[in-house]
């Protein structure tokens, strides 16, 4: 791949606070367990996805890191990404390494892993200032982002060439996601749409929700190919099934709900972060009845969830701390 290479981190021991957790007896499935990071400044952990030695990764967006930590030792880990930096989405590629999104740097980032080397792949000069949101691989190996600032755009894994094209109806974009048989569907929070991208020619296609000016937020995938979808206008966990071309919504509980980071775990559950009632919730659609999980800290502000299985990792980006629900 071409790139441009930087590398540098920064190890933070664990706080008292950390340890205690730590020594504490692990937490019994269904419930919450929670680090403060530790950091010696504001990270502004956004995003989550885990990495593939056990730790999570996380985008420290106000200090311009990727974060790593680990919940055997309560240890954080900040490598920097570069000058500028701002990093919003992360996830685990095909190759074990963490690809970040770079509203900062306006350029996909990757931090191979575990050697901790970066590159940093620039959008096209000719684009505007993309605003880069969240990104997802496709079957073939190759990496689709969003940019809010109205744009959609792939890095070709064999090549490293980043292509960039307007997206429909503008600015928007935010969530995207990868389907079992590596489809790429994306949402547009300002034009409350979702849409499917043709891989081959990079065009996307529109697929209007029934509930109007809903605020499509996030997206992910179930082992079905069906689409759940947070609306941050509406209050709704929405789901969407492209064989079926059928549409259902669950209104999220609570008197004014803000429903923002969606995914679906191993057991097709679908989990939705709330900021309408400082929780998350499980949604299993068998019974069609929801689960609440409290913070125990006020605006957690979680935005966005990621897990492998037994493991729900939720960010907290309004307090400085990370947290799991074990599911197994």
């Amino acid at each position: 791949m071409h790139g441009i290479t930087r590398r540098g981190a920064l190890a933070l021991g664990a706080s008292a606070f950390a340890l205690s957790h730590l020594e504490a007896a692990r937490a019994a499935p269904g419930t919450m367990q929670s680090w403060p990071l530790g950091a010696p400044r504001r990270t502004g952990i956004h995003d989550v996805a885990p990495a593939p030695d056990g730790g999570v990764w996380f985008t420290a967006q106000a200090s311009g890191h990727l974060g790593w930590f680990d919940p055997k030792s309560a240890r954080t880990e900040l490598i920097g990404l570069g000058s500028g930096s701002s990093p919003h989405g992360v996830v685990q590629g095909p190759d074990k390494a963490a690809w970040v999104t770079d509203g900062g740097q306006n350029a996909i980032v990757r931090v191979a892993w575990p050697q901790r080397k970066v590159q940093v792949f620039p959008l096209p000069q000719r684009k505007h200032y993309a605003n880069l949101n969240t990104c997802a691989f496709d079957r073939d190996g190759d990496l689709w982002f969003t940019g809010q600032g109205g744009y959609v755009g792939k890095v070709t894994a064999k090549s490293g060439q980043v292509s960039v094209k307007e997206a429909p109806r503008g600015r928007g974009p935010y969530g995207i996601c990868a389907t079992p048989a590596g489809e790429i569907w994306w949402c547009s929070l300002a034009g409350s749409f979702i849409a499917h991208i043709d891989r081959r020619t990079g065009e996307s296609t529109i697929v209007e929700p029934p509930t109007r000016d809903q605020g499509a937020r996030r997206i992910w995938s179930d082992s079905k190919g069906r689409l759940w979808v947070s609306e941050w206008n509406s209050g709704n966990l929405s789901m969407h099934d492209p064989a079926a071309h059928s549409w259902r919504q669950w209104k999220v509980p609570g008197a004014d709900p803000k429903p923002y980071a969606v995914y679906v775990d191993d057991h097709d559950i679908a989990w939705v972060s709330d900021f309408g009632s400082n929780a998350v919730f499980s949604f299993d659609p068998r019974t069609e009845k929801f689960e609440r999980f409290a913070f125990p800290r006020e605006g957690a502000g979680v935005r966005e969830i990621q897990g492998r299985p037994g493991e729900i990792w939720l960010p907290e980006s309004g307090t400085e701390h990370i947290s799991v629900i074990r599911t197994a």
